[in-house]
């Protein structure tokens, strides 16, 4: 009771001695409290508002990253959580409750976290901010690492956690909404992608050493970029790997319409637009614009720009208002292409002769990737994604098909496989079906949707009627020889059909 007594007056002296004495003061009293207190401190502490200035209109960075870092790594430690869902975030966040300390260690050292949320008197405005406390002898070593840690686990949290979007150019690329976006919830990956597990396993490696390459990038003095080259026959999965890339990565779609862009200087503009770590899509590079016939143009009229002198403002009235080879180049590697990091650029053909050769040269498309016909694993993963079946008596039925000149597009077989999805038989046979009208050099647009209704006829030795039916006509083009081979093929498919059916009792 004696102490308690002792502490009342103690707390009345002072309370006295508020009223009497100065504010300046009082002021420098408090500001010695505080630097006896520091100085007596094992700790240092260093404050993170959520503004920078002092009218608060300035975002700080920093106070966002300490806040994802929180919410990405160390936040389960922490007794009371803010929950949150926002409409750019495809999962719950969470954040330390206003004044609560969360604990963290970095390098053998504990350290702290205080979220403090002060409210102003009679305004319902907050003000927030992060207080770090570390140990005070171990600073100089501590303090800028951390930081840097925190930076860089946060930017990483929010790159895989945010909601990623599919743009489009609107056609009014020199404004500052070039772009329109919807979300992108392509359900495309590595794992459901029909590949060669080769090509798959090269892919996703060069993919994780180029997001990985941020300081080789920057020692070598190379703009932080990679170009594909996808090209190959309609329906060999280019758009699904795309999709499967960006999911991978985590990264935004830029599908850039050249046909919308009016010239180069649109076209610089969309790309200033565009966001770090993103896909820059150009599908059909040899039907968006004629880049060739450009450029044979200008091998003629060079050739003949001696002979007859162009007046003063006729040259290059040609390339106003429209896209040129130069202006994509530019694009793909040139000043422009370094006005951001991170970043992949994509270009799709079916036909890569048509491609002028200015753009598949070394430092500008990295990766060429042939996309064609499934192989046996990528026909055994389309099943599997379909079916659920990883085995089956017909693939060596397939496969011989396959070794003969029968493979389908992933497209193809993908339409036949989801016709007859409930019965992996039937699909199955479908397919094979489709491979003989293939082999025999048939309309195979037309012939595999029958094959794919009367499966049945497989296993007699006949696909889509007999053959009897076929042309004669197109047996004397293939040649008597190509003809017997493949007779001589069918009579061995049909032996191997009719074999596993009755090892299965069919």
């Amino acid at each position: 009771m004696k102490i308690l007594s002792q502490m009342w007056s103690l707390l009345g002296l002072l309370t006295v001695l508020q009223n009497i004495l100065p504010t300046q003061l009082l002021a420098w009293l408090h500001s010695f409290t505080d630097s006896l207190q520091d100085f007596l401190s094992p700790y240092a502490y260093f404050e993170i508002p959520e503004f920078n200035g002092y009218c608060g209109v300035d975002a700080n960075d920093l106070y966002r990253h300490v806040n994802l870092y929180l919410n990405s790594a160390a936040a389960s430690s922490c007794r009371r959580l803010t929950l949150s869902r926002s409409k750019s975030s495809n999962r719950i966040s969470f954040s330390v409750a206003a004044n609560h300390t969360i604990h963290d260690s970095f390098r053998g050292h504990r350290l702290s976290w205080t979220h403090n949320v002060d409210t102003a008197q009679d305004s319902v405005e907050e003000k927030r901010s992060f207080t770090l406390k570390i140990p005070k002898r171990h600073r100089p070593a501590l303090l800028s690492p951390y930081l840097d840690h925190v930076t860089a686990r946060a930017e990483e949290f929010e790159r895989v956690s945010r909601e990623r979007r599919l743009f489009t150019n609107n056609g009014h690329g020199s404004y500052e909404s070039g772009w329109s976006s919807v979300p992108f919830h392509h359900p495309s990956t590595f794992e459901t992608l029909a590949l060669e597990p080769e090509l798959k396993n090269q892919l996703v490696d060069d993919l994780t050493s180029f997001s990985d390459g941020k300081d080789f990038y920057r020692k070598t003095g190379r703009a932080w970029k990679r170009g594909y080259l996808l090209h190959g026959p309609p329906g060999s999965g280019k758009s699904s790997l795309i999709a499967a890339i960006a999911n991978f990565l985590c990264y935004d779609v830029y599908d850039l319409e050249l046909s919308k862009v009016s010239d180069n200087s649109e076209l610089r503009a969309l790309l200033i637009q565009t966001t770090n770590r993103s896909i820059i899509v150009i599908e059909d590079i040899d039907c968006s614009i004629d880049l060739t016939g450009d450029r044979l143009r200008k091998i003629k009229r060079s050739s003949s720009v001696m002979k007859k002198p162009r007046c003063a403002g006729e040259a290059g009235n040609d390339e106003n208002g429209r896209v040129t080879l130069s202006g994509l180049l530019n694009f793909t590697d040139g000043l422009w292409s370094c006005c951001g990091e991170e970043r992949v650029i994509i270009f799709t053909t079916n036909h890569r002769e048509a491609v002028d050769p200015a753009l598949l040269r070394c430092g500008r498309m990295d990766v060429h990737v042939h996309l064609g016909t499934c192989g046996m694993h990528a026909f055994k993963a389309l099943v599997k994604n379909y079916m659920g079946v990883e085995s089956h008596a017909l693939f060596e039925v397939v496969e011989s098909c396959m070794r003969s000149g029968g493979g389908l597009t992933p497209a193809q077989i993908g339409e036949i496989l989801l016709r007859n999805w409930r019965d992996a038989d039937v699909a199955i046979k479908a397919v094979v079906s489709a491979m003989q009208v293939k082999i025999l050099g048939g309309d195979l647009d037309v012939m595999y949707e029958e094959a794919a209704k009367t499966p049945e006829r497989v296993v007699e030795g006949r696909f889509c009627g007999s053959l009897e039916n076929w042309s004669p006509n197109k047996r004397k083009e293939k040649g008597n020889g190509n003809w017997e081979s493949k007779v001589k093929f069918l009579v061995r498919l049909k032996s191997l059909t009719k074999s596993e059916s009755g090892r299965r009792g069919v």
